[in-house]
């Protein structure tokens, strides 16, 4: 059984060339996952794959469920978690079609289930956050990117909004002047659950967007869309990679 699973986001529904062999239900302690986990295979490579926003596409970030999403995963065995993220660029170089695997992570989301602690049934802890993502995963990610010949930025500041709508150009701003490097709605409370239940979860961002008010034209749907298409073998070729290197050890 895998013990590595890519928890997909908008535009990454379903993953190039992934076969499904077996699926999970949805049904936690914490409530229904997004969608069951499916088991399959890619370029012969066995992967637990999660549509973070359903499949068809259809939760908004600030109504999923990531607490069942994470602990479903888990249930099925998962130790390892890829996020794939789309994301804005807040930096004028972070053009779209950029990939990056960010190591750090600023939250700006609010009235989301954050915690499996909740200081009743689950009692009360505290997780050290001082760096959400894990080093090795994130190495592991770089590693495969670079044999498939994508230039993936290493570090990076995630800023994370409520969403669902984008940012207006004085919100980029700030970000940017709070230390944003990418911004997205979806890379929390997912990243602080996956510390809490021990796992090691990276992120690989896709900019589909530059950042209100650092482009000319207007930001269009139609134009990430397209970077999304454009770009999804992309990022299936380096997590194929990165399941190739993990299980020659």
């Amino acid at each position: 059984m895998s013990s590595i699973a890519v928890i997909g986001g908008t535009g990454f529904e379903q993953m190039t060339d992934f076969a499904v062999e077996s699926e999970s239900a949805t049904l936690t302690p914490w409530g229904r996952a997004s969608h069951p986990a499916l088991r399959g295979r890619i370029g012969g490579h066995t992967l637990w794959y999660l549509p973070r926003h359903g499949r068809p596409h259809h939760l908004p970030p600030h109504r999923i469920n990531y607490r069942a999403n994470l602990w479903l995963l888990r249930e099925q065995g998962v130790q390892q978690v890829i996020a794939i993220n789309a994301v804005g660029g807040l930096r004028a170089e972070l053009q779209p079609g950029q990939l990056l695997a960010p190591s750090q992570i600023i939250d700006y989301t609010w009235g989301r289930e954050h915690s499996y602690y909740d200081g009743e049934e689950t009692g009360l802890e505290h997780v050290d956050f001082s760096f959400p993502y894990s080093a090795k995963l994130r190495s592991k990610l770089l590693l495969a990117a670079a044999a498939c010949g994508e230039d993936c930025i290493d570090g990076g500041v995630y800023a994370a909004t409520q969403g669902p709508r984008l940012e207006s150009a004085a919100e980029v701003t700030r970000l940017h002047r709070d230390g944003g490097d990418v911004v997205g709605m979806t890379g929390m409370p997912e990243a602080g659950l996956a510390r809490e239940l021990g796992l090691n979860y990276a992120s690989l961002c896709l900019v589909v967007n530059p950042g209100a008010g650092l482009a000319e034209q207007p930001i269009t749907l139609d134009a990430m869309r397209e970077v999304l298409e454009t770009s999804a073998s992309r990022v299936s070729a380096v997590i194929t990679r990165l399941l190739a290197a993990a299980e020659r050890g």
